[in-house]
């Protein structure tokens, strides 16, 4: 488009350099740009993202009005660092991942998320190159911070405080934690009276040096994407998380969390006929939310963190507390025409995570408080009767995004909540039933057995006989008491479902 070609030729391009100065950044949020694809190239599809200097993201609308005039809508973005498409993943790595290394040595907590939509170039940015079934892990972020944290480890200072390095791999799919290093075993994720979060059974692997982190990651990869044709097509439904723990005498030292967030665009799939697809769509929706608030209550030093809102921040927790926590987030984003939306969303996102960029008018609005929704959160306490600090979080959750999220999704994202949680309990109660009935078997073999005896003690057979019945039927009764109520929670979230406004939630 000529408008764009002209627009461009009057700019003057400051990019990113290596000599750029690397600062320190508490939050540090930053956009890459992939340039376009085989597939956008043969549709000739058109490229509407520029990148003018290193902190500017330009986003280009071709427009008509009404008398059918042509013109361009050109709406800017600032961030901590921006990348344009010729950008590689190590000139990435250097201004965002590795400055956090140093703050595990140091007692610390540090994230880094890729955040956009699916094709974006997010696992690309964090896993590195893929092509089809083949990848080599060694040139994305994951690899690129083992690599640094095992030189650093044998710096002086650091060297005689004996730590060890262990590597986790897991991911959060539909609200449930899966081992990518344990043949996807489903995890469990409790809260203890400290607040303190445990995800139970998680693999922590002893890493030695970076050939065992790289091995790790292509182990972890393989799960993720088993029985799928498409890499995209599972990755961009769950969320990724690589762990590059320190631990001194067995104690946590640091750690640092390195994220591949799925797609953005499907939290838009609230609304689906499909049980599954919504649940996919409320968690990926929900946890993106929360994601966001938590990062944004740490750059504000907030006395709360709603953590407990989603399963993906709930895991984080120790990420978003304390003094000595840092975060990174690379916000991907496509150039094409055809993914315009979706950029300016990923954009918009990225800019809510820490606001550089001040419009006064935004402001204004932003700062108008939408009484009549929050009255209605209010409203809508009165229908729960439980005390749930996961409730409560959420619905702080809800009040701080009013744009994105009605009263009504806040009710359907509280009862999928459940839903999650109580098909839980089911499972575990079932679990404990089946095995139950196998003891029962076993007792009942031993009673029968026993009359085959001439004479055998019909007083003890009948006794022991009615007690048996007397514990399955007590057993029974309470497990079928807990399917009913888990499958009126299902008819609840399935009417939830159909109250939400179609225009809502729009694409993260």
């Amino acid at each position: 488009m000529y408008m764009i070609r002209d627009f461009r030729a009057s700019l003057d391009y400051r990019p990113l350099t290596t000599s750029d100065l690397i600062e320190e950044h508490r939050i540090c949020v930053c956009v890459r740009k992939r340039p376009l694809n085989k597939k956008e190239l043969s549709m000739k599809d058109l490229d509407v993202i520029t990148i003018p200097s290193k902190d500017v993201v330009m986003v280009h609308e071709p427009k008509q009005k009404v008398d059918l005039t042509r013109y361009l809508e050109n709406q800017t973005f600032r961030f901590d660092y921006a990348f344009d498409d010729s950008t590689t993943n190590e000139m990435v790595y250097r201004f965002t991942a590795r400055p956090l290394v140093e703050t595990i040595f140091e007692r610390g907590m540090a994230t880094c998320f890729a955040y956009g939509q699916t094709g974006s170039g997010k696992t690309h940015t964090m896993g590195g190159d893929f092509s089809g079934k083949n990848q080599d892990c060694s040139k994305g972020i994951y690899a690129l911070a083992a690599r640094d944290v095992f030189l650093m480890l044998k710096k002086p200072n650091y060297k005689k405080l004996d730590l060890q390095v262990y590597a986790t791999f897991f991911e959060i799919y539909s609200g449930k934690v899966f081992d990518l290093l344990n043949r996807k075993t489903k995890l469990r994720v409790l809260e203890d009276g400290k607040q303190q979060v445990q995800v139970l059974g998680l693999q922590e692997k002893d890493v030695r040096c970076t050939e065992d982190v790289l091995k790790l990651i292509e182990v972890g990869n393989s799960c993720r994407t088993s029985g799928q044709t498409s890499a995209n097509a599972h990755s961009s439904r769950s969320h990724a998380v690589f762990q590059i723990i320190l631990r001194r005498k067995g104690k946590m030292h640091g750690k640092f969390s390195l994220i591949d967030l799925a797609g953005n665009e499907r939290g838009a799939d609230t609304s689906s006929a499909d049980r599954q697809t919504r649940l996919e769509g409320a968690e990926i929706n929900k946890s993106l939310l929360a994601l966001k608030e938590c990062i944004r209550a740490l750059g504000h030093n907030k006395p709360h963190t709603p953590f407990r809102a989603s399963k993906l921040t709930q895991v984080l927790r120790d990420s978003f507390i304390g003094e000595n926590s840092r975060t990174c987030m690379i916000a991907t984003i496509s150039p094409g025409l055809t993914s315009c939306e979706n950029t300016l969303n990923t954009l918009r996102y990225a800019n809510r995570v820490k606001e550089l960029t001040v419009d006064t008018n935004q402001v204004m609005e932003g700062g108008r408080p939408n009484i009549h929704a929050v009255n209605q959160l209010d409203l809508l306490d009165e229908q729960w009767l439980s005390i749930s600090p996961q409730r409560d979080d959420l619905k702080l959750l809800c009040e701080q995004n009013e744009e994105e999220v009605s009263p009504q999704l806040f009710t359907f994202h509280w009862a999928m909540s459940q839903v999650v949680e109580m098909e839980d309990q089911v499972l575990e109660d079932h679990r404990a039933v089946f095995q139950e009935s196998i003891r029962w078997l076993e007792n009942e073999k031993e009673l029968l057995e026993m009359t085959e005896e001439v004479d055998y003690d019909v007083e003890s057979y009948a006794t022991q006989l009615a007690q048996i019945l007397d514990q399955k039927i007590e057993i029974l009764i309470e497990l079928r008491d807990k399917v009913k109520s888990f499958r009126s929670t299902l008819q609840e979230e399935e009417q939830a479902s159909k109250q939400i406004n179609p225009k809502r939630p729009r694409a993260l």
